[in-house]
């Protein structure tokens, strides 16, 4: 090797170290690596079950660390005041509802049955009458009897068919049922008290509430015998697909990041890697600098992450459990 070319690799091998002592006393930021892991924690989005209504617990069907499926009951609250409210009504609806079978009837068959012999008793009673009066005008052509005693009869005649139309209109009255004015009146109070019927059986099924859906049993957050408001939670469950991994990337890393990628997700002490897969990248950056955009300040941003995995998996990892992340090559 030339004087010349030996004299050439000195400097550079001099002006790297000095590049490389400059930034170090500088402090210069190196970009971040796909193939470094990232650093992340086990999140879990916890679903919180409370009744709408107030109570005491009465019954706990659950203990912290419970596997539930989706229907399985978690706790009771007392309820004795909406049973009686629900039977209460219970009966008051079945009175109306016969109340209105019984407008829409008519008469009992023995009052129809009094009434239609009133007017047959009343029919004989006018042929009886009509005759009478027939031979009555003929008596008074032959002179036998007077105008006052045809008048009589014509009379009682008269009444007789009166009464004969009176019966005939109740009898009709008596088969058709209540007027339709009645009859509306009964089955809109029969319509109130089974919509009061509805929410009062919801009133007494929200005072036991059961899991939504399948999940861990977290944590409960009352002992029996002690009051719950209403709307409190009582018990916090965490399904398998509410838990995540979320991780803060910097910003020279973000754009080799894509939703839907698949990463590998290691925990202290386990064997085995966790694979997930990206399901959401925020649009927003954190800890962000109140100064323009330089290069040094972008290496300051960083984005959140979030990283689910399927049921299986999920049901491994624990809530603030930290984690390192690898992204793409780095798998």
């Amino acid at each position: 090797m030339s004087t010349t070319s030996s004299i050439e690799c000195m400097k550079f091998i001099l002006f790297s170290i000095f590049t490389a002592s400059l930034c170090t006393v500088a402090g210069c930021n190196r970009t971040p690596s796909s193939s470094s892991p990232v650093q992340g924690y086990v999140e879990g989005e916890f679903v919180y079950i409370s009744a709408p209504m107030p109570g005491r617990l009465e019954t706990l069907f659950v203990q912290r660390g419970t596997q539930v499926k989706a229907g399985d009951p978690l706790f009771e609250l007392e309820n004795v005041t909406e049973k009686a409210a629900r039977d209460e009504t219970k009966l008051r609806l079945a009175q109306t509802r016969a109340q209105l079978a019984d407008s829409k009837k008519g008469k009992r068959p023995t009052e129809i049955g009094a009434i239609s012999a009133q007017l047959n008793l009343a029919r004989a009673a006018l042929q009886f009458s009509e005759k009478e009066l027939a031979r009555q005008d003929s008596l008074f052509l032959a002179k036998v009897v007077s105008q006052q005693d045809v008048d009589r009869l014509r009379s009682v005649r008269d009444q007789d068919r009166q009464r004969v139309a009176q019966l005939e209109a109740e009898l009709g009255t008596a088969r058709l049922g209540s007027r339709s004015d009645q009859i509306a009146a009964a089955e809109a109070s029969t319509q109130a008290l089974e919509a009061t019927l509805t929410r009062s059986e919801w009133d007494l099924a929200q005072k036991r509430q059961s899991a939504p859906q399948s999940g861990l049993v977290f944590d409960t957050l009352y002992r029996k015998g002690e009051w719950i408001a209403a709307g409190r939670p009582a018990v916090v469950l965490l399904p398998p697909q509410n838990t995540k991994v979320r991780a803060f990337v910097a910003e020279p890393l973000l754009a080799s990041i894509r939703q839907g990628e698949r990463v590998r997700v290691t925990v202290d002490g386990g064997r085995t890697p966790f694979f997930g897969t990206v399901n959401f990248i925020s649009p927003q950056a954190e800890y962000t600098p109140p100064v323009i955009y330089s290069r040094e300040s972008r290496q300051k941003l960083v984005y959140m992450i979030e990283i689910a995995f399927d049921q299986t998996t999920a049901v491994k990892l624990h809530p603030g459990q930290p984690v390192d992340i690898l992204f793409g090559s780095a798998l």
